[in-house]
């Protein structure tokens, strides 16, 4: 009786449930509805395998996926034609008097992202990182009658987390895009050189690439003479090629190569320049020569650092797109409110005045330490609400998208929903990943990113994408305030202990602490270095137990780090005879570096990764200087550190000479040592010694480093001055 009772029961729901307008997917764990598809293209395909996969995953019941059938009442429908008022990637869900659903698409993954929104908001769906989400479990799943409807704020959202390539359905929950969805050939940002390989076109025409310093600087990072007609046509007959062999595809970028400082000035193209008040004139009729060529394709182009502000009279045509880039700008606050970001933000108003085709490329980014703290949370909503009201309507966020890198699953997650709707709350977005992803740990790590977001903010110190966590040691890393952060940490890892997943991402979480206390205690003269070897030993456990690969832009090691660390920062030999030595400049270095330099090269301390951490620097010039020892010494060596960070355009010196005197008048020569170029991307260390063949007595040690001085072909800054940088010097 109970039993007939319950079947009474579940069917008299069932008809009230349909009555209502209601479409019943699941009852008591069995399929109770079909997903039709109407017209069969891939993407209303993987909408439907998306929806049948969490239903089976939530109540048991797996949907048949059927199409080419006649609709029947309580179907799911997707490929419905309701399109009225959707944008691309827009969608609508709405239920008929049948109770069927119909899932409306206004192209590109419309019906994906209408099925996404209904697991989300009717089966309990959060995706939080790759293969970490929740999902409500129930044998019987309704879903209420439904009419809504939702279009992003941005046409293309693209962002760097690095778990859609483990997890190819994390990447819909995010609702992301990529580069090679849309670019014919994938060609996208950079592509000078692609499109015209330097080793190709270099040596038989010089005249297609810049006039830099009085010659052509053909290389992979020169720019072109974009006054050159021959140059327009051998780029249009390429271009021409690349879309015949992607049909389908109408986008491509024809975009500078990734330097500074690199484009042409000879005098047809700096006429132009001088004219449009702007290298960016010369790039903007290039295209829209381009663009007149092919008039069913579109072209985008970056304003990037020479070409961010825009031109005095070319208006981009409307197939030509403006990748607006904000590489410059520091972070601490909104865009609006640093004297760098309003530099950037004058350049925007400038590209919208002339066109409504925009891309913004934003960065929330440590290049040079990506497992480092960056709080930038507060100023993400601004910065987006700022793009969209300027009329960008496509969004790249390069955010700290590397494994290891600070809350880099948190930021991607909060990125990814403000650019579908700026109007977000990004501190509700945070409580809800965290609350999510670190269970009962999150409490203690939002006081953690909110306290370090107010130190960073009373420091007055500014947050900029070459940080170095030195600079931040008596700011948000000042003493006082890693005690506290380690604090809720401890706290955070107790209340998970009992949780093996949630206590790896806690741990993980913590790395970022951890490689900042390291980098500050590395700097000090009073550590205690068995606390110090403690912290490292943690970090290099983490960092191998976890897999985390690289600690910056140059895919330089964590192992490599803790075993230089080990090397260059714990010895204990303060033998040099050149401690607190006297530095006397020849040729001193550029701005800054002079007064550093006075003190840093004889202090004892090693330089890091980052130029901006302890090392003095030279730019397109030779130096010298005098180490004044006090008094006779004896000493048979001089050893100087000096820095290889290709990236910043600090290249190793020719040579290094050395002479020796008890008067600073009559001198001796030492010796000499000269270095091979080095074209490896990963920063190094160098030590460079000259060596006499014995003993030698002096006061008075000159020292004259002979620079590269101009960046050869191969690197990024042909044709243009190069530093080199000096850390400490050694004399035994």
């Amino acid at each position: 009786m109970r039993l007939f009772r319950t079947l009474l029961l579940l069917l008299f729901a069932g008809l009230c449930a349909e009555a209502d307008g209601q479409t019943v997917l699941t009852r008591r764990g069995k399929p109770a509805a079909r997903i039709v598809v109407a017209a069969g293209n891939s993407t209303d395909r993987t909408a439907a395998l998306l929806l049948q996969r969490f239903v089976r995953e939530a109540s048991g019941a797996e949907l048949p996926i059927v199409q080419g059938v006649k609709i029947r009442k309580g179907d799911i429908l997707l490929g419905a034609s309701d399109t009225l008022g959707l944008s691309d990637d827009g969608f609508r869900l709405r239920t008929g008097s049948d109770s069927t659903l119909r899932i409306s698409s206004g192209g590109g993954s419309g019906s994906v992202y209408g099925v996404v929104s209904l697991l989300e908001r009717y089966l309990g769906m959060d995706y939080f990182a790759a293969r970490v989400y929740t999902l409500d479990r129930r044998p019987d799943i309704v879903l209420p009658r439904l009419d809504t409807a939702d279009n992003p704020a941005f046409r293309y959202r693209q962002s760097q987390a690095y778990g859609m390539a483990q997890d190819s359905v994390y990447r819909f929950f995010l609702r992301l895009e990529e580069p090679s969805d849309i670019f014919a050939g994938n060609l996208w940002v950079h592509t000078f050189d692609r499109l015209l390989p330097t080793e190709r076109y270099g040596a038989e025409h010089p005249e297609y690439y810049s006039f830099i310093h009085g010659e052509r600087r053909p290389g992979r990072a020169s720019q072109w003479c974009l006054s050159n007609p021959a140059l327009f046509e051998t780029v249009a007959a390429r271009i021409d090629s690349i879309f015949r062999a992607n049909p389908g595809r109408r986008w491509i970028s024809v975009s500078q190569n990734d330097s500074d400082r690199t484009y042409c000035r000879c005098e047809a193209c700096e006429r132009v320049n001088i004219e449009e008040g702007a290298p960016s004139g010369n790039y903007i009729r290039f295209l829209n020569k381009l663009a007149e060529r092919f008039p069913d394709k579109r072209f985008s182009t970056l304003a990037y650092l020479f070409t961010m502000q825009p031109p005095r009279h070319a208006r981009p045509l409307s197939n030509v797109n403006i990748m607006l880039c904000s590489i410059g700008s520091h972070r601490e606050a909104p865009l609006t409110e640093t004297a760098t970001g309003r530099e950037f933000v004058a350049a925007l108003e400038g590209w919208s005045a002339l066109t409504d085709n925009l891309f913004i490329w934003d960065y929330g980014i440590n290049f040079d330490n990506m497992v480092e703290p960056f709080p930038n949370f507060p100023v993400l909503a601004p910065n987006i609400r700022l793009f969209r009201r300027h009329g960008a309507r496509m969004h790249f966020s390069q955010i700290g998208g590397s494994y290891g890198g600070d809350f880099s699953e948190l930021r991607s997650y909060v990125v990814a929903k403000l650019m579908w709707d700026p109007a977000q709350d990004a501190d509700s977005l945070m409580q809800r990943f965290m609350n999510g992803y670190y269970g009962a740990a999150a409490p203690y790590l939002y006081q953690y990113e909110k306290l370090l977001e107010g130190a960073l903010l009373a420091s007055g110190a500014p947050l900029w994408i070459y940080d170095s966590p030195v600079s931040h040691k008596d700011g948000m890393f000042n003493a006082a305030c890693r005690q506290r952060y380690n604090e809720l940490f401890d706290r955070a890892e107790a209340a998970v202990a009992a949780d093996s997943a949630l206590l790896r991402r806690v741990r993980l979480a913590r790395l970022p602490l951890l490689y900042s206390e390291l980098e500050i205690l590395r700097t000090e003269r009073d550590r205690d270095t068995a606390a110090v070897l403690r912290k490292l030993g943690t970090f290099e456990r983490y960092v191998t137990d976890f897999g985390v690969e690289t600690l910056n832009e140059r895919n330089n090691s964590p192992q490599e780090y803790c075993k230089l660390y080990r090397q260059r920062y714990l010895s204990a030999d303060r033998s040099s005879k050149a401690l607190g030595a006297r530095i006397e400049w020849i040729v001193p270095p550029a701005g800054k570096y002079r007064t550093l330099g006075e003190e840093s090269l004889t202090d004892g301390l090693f330089g890091g990764a980052s130029f901006a951490d302890g090392w003095t620097g030279w730019e397109g010039q030779d130096g010298a200087f005098i180490l004044d020892l006090g008094s006779g010494q004896e000493f048979s060596a001089v050893t100087a550190d000096f820095l290889h960070q290709l990236g910043a355009w600090i290249l190793l010196p020719r040579a290094m000479t050395c002479a020796v005197s008890d008067d600073k008048r009559a001198w001796r020569p030492l010796g000499r040592t000269e270095l091979a170029e080095d074209r490896d991307v990963p920063v190094k260390f160098v030590p460079v010694t000259v060596a006499a063949d014995g003993p030698v007595r002096a006061r008075y040690i000159r020292i004259e480093v002979e620079g590269t001085n101009v960046c050869p072909p191969w690197h990024y800054g042909v044709g243009c001055p190069c530093w080199f940088f000096i850390d400490e010097i050694t004399v035994k």
